[in-house]
């Protein structure tokens, strides 16, 4: 049999609702006037090199991740370097030296299906132009000048148990500062004294900036970073809320020295209800920064007035239905002889959520497929969020649809 695996790893993918790259690249025609504005301001920081940011947000199960993973298709297709960042527990923002490693380890260069870009470090050798513009920029464009010490070092030791050293404080690993100083020593044989001490809680900014960097001298057109369950910082305290907002505001606001990067945060649309409101973000913000609460009002202001994912249009839903529908039969090997009308009529029964009406989407076929007939549905709208403008809803429905 001649089943496509690219097409069963997609239909498995969306049965089970686990977020797939290869979807984001095959069913990114919905969302238009989203996609329209994200890729402007990509195509932008690609032309002028300069970085921006943006934030969104959208229900549960209405195609956040997919979003995001669609971006992830446009930015490779532009030649860009791609990192993803789902923010949890381990990942809190607040704390950006244990967002760092997580950001390098999950970077993707384009053309790559494995994460990692360490390798190209190894491209560095003494007196070539990428070496030295690197070796400038870290000594004369950053708040401390470690990473001159660090990357000049790593340029010339020829002591291997070194050079894992050096590698893994670019993974976010940071090395003790007397430990860089000491091989500095040894290399060299100059004493070194940095600038200002180097603060991981402080200064990981210089990391992700220099990391924007190297990108555009390896010859990539920039470098887009996508964090995925943002409303995560919810669940902070109040003081590590407004510290992640802080975060939050350096990628927002960006900073010179962060170049041709484009970032992107996805909050569920109930942050503003849950969070901002019922916390009431903006008085702990006086009460925390009684001076200036900026810029993490802004970075609050933001979130409250970022663009929302609207619901697909049936006609929207229908397309991706019809996708579907060809992939499972090339997934499968068969030819599905399917009643669009009665699939949709079936979709239009399993609740508001996106993954819901896919998911009876592929059910229907598997029916048809095994059995040669369908049953009822056995999915369940997974409504784990309530909003009171979903009890009225106006939209047609399919079987409307297709008697207009």
């Amino acid at each position: 049999m001649s089943w496509g695996y690219e097409e069963r790893h997609m239909i498995e993918a969306l049965r089970s609702g686990i977020p797939s790259k290869a979807i984001g690249h095959h069913f990114c025609e919905a969302r238009a006037d989203l996609l329209s504005s994200i890729i402007e301001q990509l195509d932008q920081v690609c032309e002028e090199g300069t970085s921006d940011a943006m934030i969104f947000s959208g229900k549960y199960g209405e195609g956040k991740t997919h979003l995001l993973n669609t971006v992830y298709t446009l930015a490779h297709a532009r030649n860009m370097v791609v990192s993803v960042v789902s923010l949890s527990k381990e990942t809190p923002l607040d704390k950006p030296y244990l967002v760092y490693p997580k950001l390098i380890s999950n970077t993707y260069l384009p053309g790559h299906l494995q994460p990692g870009f360490i390798q190209e470090l190894d491209k560095l050798t003494p007196n070539v132009p990428l070496t030295n513009d690197l070796l400038l920029y870290a000594a004369t464009q950053l708040e401390t000048d470690r990473l001159y010490y660090l990357l000049r070092s790593y340029v010339h030791t020829d002591d291997q148990e070194e050079q894992f050293l050096l590698r893994t404080d670019m993974e976010g690993d940071f090395v003790p500062n007397p430990m860089i100083k000491k091989m500095y020593r040894r290399i060299f044989n100059e004493k070194v004294s940095f600038n200002q001490n180097f603060v991981k809680s402080r200064h990981t900014k210089d990391y992700i900036a220099f990391v924007s960097h190297l990108f555009r001298q390896l010859g990539y057109r920039g470098w887009v970073v996508l964090f995925d369950e943002s409303e995560l910082i919810g669940r902070l305290s109040k003081k590590a809320r407004s510290k992640a907002y802080q975060t939050i505001a350096s990628f927002l606001f960006p900073p010179k020295q962060l170049e041709a990067t484009f970032s992107l945060f996805a909050f569920s649309s109930s942050y503003t209800e849950d969070v901002i409101e019922a916390k009431a973000e903006y008085q702990n913000l006086e009460e925390l920064y009684p001076e200036d609460q900026m810029p993490m009002k802004a970075v609050l202001d933001a979130i409250v007035n970022a663009p929302q994912l609207k619901p697909l249009t049936p006609r929207e839903i229908q397309q991706i239905l019809e996708k579907i529908v060809d992939f499972h039969g090339k997934a499968y090997d068969w030819k599905p002889d399917v009643d669009l009308k009665a699939m949709l009529s079936q979709v239009d029964r399993s609740g508001y959520l996106l993954r819901s009406k896919i998911r009876s989407a592929i059910e229907y076929l598997d029916q048809l497929y095994l059995y040669h007939s369908v049953g009822n549905s056995t999915v369940r709208a997974l409504e784990e969020e309530k909003y009171e403008e979903d009890a009225v809803d106006n939209t047609p429905t399919f079987e409307e649809l297709f008697e207009e």
